[in-house]
């Protein structure tokens, strides 16, 4: 699975799909299958402002199109999103996929490595704001020394 997440487009196939989703675009109707190419290679993007565009295309799909169409537009709402570190809606669309599908077996090791990287910053997190408690109860105690030496 990480190496689907870790998957970068190649900047030709990525203006490829771009030039043909423009043309289709300039004559005003867009096919899904174009679009979702399109998406798809955005969400590849290692730029952010790339996934968020092919994240934004990929929505568009999911409110328009019949429900057996959904689960690749399911999956890759969930890479991109776990790739801009939003994990929670990443899960949202991979819990989404598995109640339609219950044994997709790509989308349970999605949400086990969404799962597994919520709590490694959860717990990333959680130092951070340790350390600075624990810097700030250390320089209360220093502080506290030293007025008590003073007045000794």
């Amino acid at each position: 699975m990480e190496a689907v997440v870790g998957e970068v487009v190649v900047p030709e196939d990525l203006e490829k799909f771009e030039k043909k989703y423009k043309a289709e675009l300039s004559k005003g109707s867009v096919s899904k299958d174009t679009q979702f190419e399109y998406a798809w290679c955005l969400i590849r993007s290692k730029h952010p402002e790339d996934i968020k565009k092919g994240l934004v295309l990929l929505d568009e799909l999911i409110h328009k199109d019949t429900k057996d169409d959904q689960r690749d537009y399911l999956f890759y709402l969930g890479v991109g999103n776990y790739k801009l570190k939003e994990y929670e809606r990443a899960l949202k669309y991979i819990r989404t996929l598995l109640r339609n599908e219950p044994g997709n077996s790509q989308a349970k090791e999605l949400e086990k490595l969404i799962d597994k990287a919520m709590k490694k910053d959860g717990l990333v997190g959680m130092a951070i704001v340790g350390g600075i408690g624990l810097g700030l109860a250390g320089l209360a105690g220093l502080i506290g020394l030293a007025v008590a030496k003073k007045s000794a």
